[in-house]
């Protein structure tokens, strides 16, 4: 089991940068694939991108690709999401997720991000 906690998270004006951080907990964090997502008001849970065990591949969804970065450091356990040219429509709360195969086990509980115009 591995417990997730967000940071990182507040108000930044568009066009400038976030870093999130997802630090976790237990021994075997190298075993998980990590993912990020958000959840605007109103909208449904988005997903945004993820990393693997290693570190060695990443993969972003479109609405992000480019703007967006995830990497990991496993001897720390944690994962970051940075995030540049932040635009109001990214305005959300950030989960991180962990999970051993197909689906996300475990998550965070969330850091809200606020973009002003």
């Amino acid at each position: 089991q591995v417990q997730l906690v967000e940071s990182g998270g507040g108000l930044v004006q568009a066009g400038g940068s976030l870093r999130l951080s997802c630090a976790a907990s237990g021994r075997t964090f190298s075993s998980y694939a990590i993912g990020w997502f958000r959840q605007a008001p109103g909208k449904e849970r988005e997903f945004l991108g993820g990393i693997s065990r290693s570190g060695g591949s990443t993969y972003y969804a479109d609405s992000v690709k480019g703007r967006f970065t995830i990497s990991r450091d496993n001897a720390k356990n944690t994962v970051h999401l940075q995030m540049n040219s932040l635009k109001p429509d990214d305005t959300a709360v950030y989960y991180c997720a962990a999970g051993l195969a197909v689906e996300y086990d475990y998550w965070g509980q969330g850091t809200q991000v606020t973009v002003s115009s």
